[in-house]
């Protein structure tokens, strides 16, 4: 049995990070689906800049789109919704069969707006009508000027995907948002089952301190902090403030395991994804991390014990780690990388936008 059977058969759900025209068209989702038990989706601007810019299978659409008078912004949503709800629909019967608990595909608001909540909140509404699809997830960063944005959208009934989580407090506010918004739908006589992830980003805290700690703490980081926010979401869970809404039909907003790809190359490809196996958490992955792990058939124990994760995180500030600034770098750096992604994505559709106004594809203009 796969690795990835295994995993989902645990209770953790297994997503690709990653979409692309080529993807969908080829048939390799569906293949993913099928063949390595993925059950969801996400995408990132760093992810749509990649397949915008490598290849020429978006040209006749971006044509089309600049043809009717679009912008370079306007033109992106329209790709990535047509990508996004075209994936949506493969994974819209595992949807319906899990209830809503799996099945989703996330799109984020524009970068620009990680300091901007009425700008996001508005956003995340706009871009999930448009949608028209109950299983896509809007991705709204859980930086502090956007917690009252996650409140927001899921108070109007919008699911989110919170991103760009590194500690324990990050999480605890994201997870606060988001139960604030559900507890004002009980109050005012709506239904409490919006769903949510909290994305917890992993592999990014080892790079920060790559070469900066003992031999015997290399890889440890980015674990430990995810381990140590695992044991807050069960502590949530299991709050009376919780069960409260729970018994109004609220659902659990589920952890996420993200940025889980290896970037040590001496390191175990699968290094984040065996460590994290925790029942009801999805792990999203890069496409060579999902394939690596297909081929494995490793019988993966389940996380439910990780109290020696304080233990590594008070070594780490022994040999001089501010984790709470750390956390704050990593967030700022991640808004920052996201922003970068987007101005290069932008800049790739101008450039398109320059040929396809010199020269017309025919089969656009038709």
């Amino acid at each position: 049995m796969r690795a990835t059977r295994i995993l989902h058969d645990l209770g953790q759900s297994v997503w690709l990070d990653n979409i692309s025209r080529d993807l969908l068209d080829g048939g390799m989702l569906e293949h993913y689906i099928r063949e390595f038990s993925v059950t969801g989706l996400t995408s990132n601007p760093t992810i749509f800049e990649r397949a915008l810019k490598n290849g020429s299978t978006y040209d006749f659409a971006i044509a089309r789109e600049v043809m009717n008078g679009k912008s370079e912004e306007e033109c992106f949503f329209a790709l990535a919704l047509e990508d996004l709800t075209r994936a949506a629909d493969l994974f819209r019967p595992i949807f319906e069969r899990t209830n809503g608990v799996d099945g989703w595909v996330s799109l984020e608001v524009s970068p620009l707006l990680a300091r901007d909540p009425v700008r996001t909140s508005i956003a995340a509404k706009d871009l999930f009508c448009r949608a028209a699809r109950p299983n896509l997830m809007i991705k709204i960063p859980g930086t502090r000027e956007c917690l009252p944005a996650i409140e927001e959208a899921i108070f109007f009934g919008v699911p989110i995907n919170v991103t760009l989580l590194f500690s324990r407090e990050h999480y605890l506010a994201a997870a606060n948002a988001f139960l604030r918004g559900i507890e004002r739908r009980i109050e005012t006589g709506l239904r409490a089952d919006i769903h949510s992830v909290a994305s917890v980003f992993v592999s990014r805290w080892d790079n920060a301190v790559a070469g900066k700690v003992p031999k015997n703490l290399k890889n440890r980081l980015g674990l430990s902090m995810a381990k140590r926010i695992y044991e807050a979401a069960r502590s949530l869970l299991t709050s009376p403030r919780f069960q409260r809404a729970y018994n109004f039909g609220a659902s659990p907003q589920r952890l996420l395991w993200a940025s889980t790809g290896t970037k040590d190359r001496r390191a175990q490809t699968t290094m984040y994804v065996s460590q994290l196996a925790a029942p009801f958490t999805v792990n999203t992955m890069p496409e060579d991390t999902l394939n690596a792990l297909a081929q494995s058939t490793q019988v993966y124990q389940p996380l439910v014990n990780s109290d020696d994760c304080e233990i590594v995180l008070a070594a780490f500030l022994a040999a001089g780690i501010d984790l709470d600034a750390l956390a704050a770098q990593l967030q700022d750096e991640g808004v920052n990388s996201f922003v970068n992604s987007w101005n290069e994505l932008i800049s790739v559709l101008k450039c398109k936008t320059a040929v396809v106004n010199k020269n017309p594809p025919l089969q656009a203009a038709s």
